[in-house]
């Protein structure tokens, strides 16, 4: 039986109580497994995989990001970072959960996954935090080139300076996700991008915690934390001795049907990291853990880090 205990601390930007989710196996923990989820979603989402991870012995513990889920300040605007710094305090937070996990769990082996934004998100902390997990699950994730972030950061700005950063915008929103369904048309719905299941993305669709339109700041400070781990220097300064799996859908557009994963992949074995696997799923999109095929995909996330413990 798994325990699920629910909690907050506060973040680095001083002033968002941070929600977080602690689930914990019967017995004696062998590992902790902490989640970094994507836009427009949070943390409790992956309380099924959890929930199996518990099952094999694993502490499993995720935090909702600022602005998603019940991560919200009094008078925030939902799906917004802050004015300033948003992403380096999203990483903090992350780093934060992780230090009191730690000592509540010393020892034990501690593996990051980050899950979409989460997953440039874990980059980033990968990078900014050396040293600090044993392995990390990259899933979802992508490599857009140098001039298409800046060009997106520079429209972000000019937007953001006329109609406010904490509001969404239309032909921002487009920028980020208007190209996502092309490969599906004739879409069902403007979330068919998401997944293969359609119970899945018409579950994800009628969650009101779910599928918000993010704010334009949101997407200049995810743009920055995305130029920021795709150069290749900053890559460099991760651990080279953790192991990284590397963990999509073939047909994911935010990894550009697989091509920007492989990039990504691709750019952590030049910066010398020694143990680095890619594991792309046929005709799988973008949520591989709420696919009809996800009980695979736990299975080979588990044998991957029962494996590098």
């Amino acid at each position: 039986m798994t325990n699920c205990k629910e909690f907050y601390f506060s973040s680095s930007d001083g002033k968002t109580p941070i929600h977080a989710v602690e689930w914990t196996p019967e017995g004696e923990p062998v590992g902790v497994y902490q989640i970094a989820h994507g836009v427009a979603e949070y943390a409790l989402r992956y309380a099924p995989f959890a929930e199996f991870l518990c099952g094999r012995g694993f502490v499993v513990v995720a935090n909702d990001h600022i602005g998603h889920g019940l991560s919200i300040a009094e008078g925030a605007a939902p799906l917004y970072f802050g004015k300033t710094d948003g992403w380096t305090h999203v990483v903090d937070d992350m780093a934060a959960l992780r230090r009191q996990t730690e000592l509540k769990y010393p020892g034990l082996p501690y593996f990051l996954m980050g899950h979409s934004m989460g997953s440039f998100l874990a980059r980033t902390y990968l990078i900014r935090y050396p040293g600090t997990v044993t392995g990390a699950v990259i899933m979802g994730t992508g490599q857009q080139s140098g001039g298409t972030v800046a060009l997106g950061r520079l429209a972000a700005k000019l937007i953001g300076g006329r109609k406010g950063l904490d509001k969404p915008n239309a032909a921002v929103s487009n920028l980020a996700f208007g190209s996502y369904n092309k490969p599906f048309e004739p879409r069902r719905t403007d979330f068919d991008w998401l997944s293969v299941n359609t119970e899945n993305v018409d579950r994800y669709i009628a969650d009101p915690l779910c599928g918000g339109e993010a704010t334009v700041g949101l997407f200049l400070d995810m743009l920055g934390g995305i130029a920021f781990i795709g150069k290749q220097a900053n890559v460099a300064r991760m651990d080279k001795n953790m192991p990284v799996l590397f963990i999509s859908g073939a047909m994911d557009p935010v990894g550009d049907l697989g091509k920007g994963v492989r990039k990504a992949c691709e750019s952590f074995r030049q910066a010398g990291v020694r143990d680095v696997t890619l594991k792309l799923y046929p005709g799988l999109r973008h949520e591989i853990l709420n696919e009809a095929e996800r009980e695979q995909v736990y299975a080979d996330i588990r044998a991957w880090i029962e494996t590098r413990m």
